[in-house]
């Protein structure tokens, strides 16, 4: 933890070199600071995972037509920074863009946001998921796989191999135990953030939101669809038809 608290503030540090360089060539004033990260901190159920800590990130905006200490609560998606950028700097945004320019006068919030994950470094995944106000919706295409799958670049961490020893001498918890080790997982995932903001509610316990369950079921089959996921075709079968030069859109 100490070391973590660390990179917090080495990262401040940083910053405040970019912001005072800005400042002292008179750049500040016309330049748009967006701060942002990739994913949660990188161990178990947080980097690359579907869960909050590995999807909730900050994003910090300062600049020309940013309204200062302003703080929103709004779902906002990554692909998001994209138009935002263009937008800030007064380049029409591309007919046909997904994402949104979150300071827009006729911007309008995001009910839900999405997340893919698949391969990541020798790790095969694939899992979708989407997120409310209120729910979050996770179906996993793999069930058959544990949630903490081998993957080379975790197993290097220290807390993930202290994981692993803490499981080969039965010394989990029973909640960790079921989160992380069990030898396979629910086809599909509801929680409720109000409730269960960290995601630990057992999957038979979901049914209490039936509704929920079918509507967000639902919303993430119309999202695969209108963005032509390429997730549901294995890697394998793409490079066949890749070779056979037949590449699927």
């Amino acid at each position: 933890m100490g070391e973590y608290l660390d990179t917090c503030r080495w990262t401040d540090r940083q910053v405040g070199e970019v912001l005072t360089r800005l400042t002292d060539e008179g750049l500040l004033d016309n330049t748009a600071v967006i701060f942002l990260t990739d994913h949660g901190i990188s161990h178990a159920r947080a980097n690359s995972s579907s869960t909050t800590k590995g999807l909730h990130v900050p994003l910090v905006v300062r600049g020309p037509g940013v309204s200062p200490g302003l703080v929103r609560d709004d779902l906002v998606e990554h692909i998001d920074v994209a138009a935002t950028s263009l937008a800030l700097a007064g380049i029409t945004l591309p007919t046909g863009m997904q994402a949104h320019d979150l300071f827009a006068k006729d911007y309008v919030r995001r009910d839900a946001v999405f997340a893919a994950r698949d391969r990541c470094d020798e790790t095969v995944e694939h899992i979708r998921s989407v997120r409310t106000a209120q729910y979050k919706y996770i179906r996993n295409f793999l069930p058959q796989r544990p949630h903490l799958q081998p993957n080379a670049y975790k197993d290097g961490k220290p807390i993930v191999q202290r994981l692993r020893a803490l499981h080969d001498e039965g010394k989990l918890s029973p909640l960790s135990e079921a989160l992380l080790f069990a030898p396979t997982r629910a086809p599909e995932e509801l929680y409720d953030l109000a409730a269960d903001p960290f995601e630990n509610e057992k999957p038979h316990r979901r049914s209490r939101v039936p509704g929920a369950l079918l509507e967000l079921r639902g919303r993430l089959d119309q999202w695969m669809d209108a963005t032509h996921d390429q997730g549901r075709r294995p890697e394998t079968e793409k490079k066949v038809r890749q070779r056979h030069g037949r590449v699927s859109r």
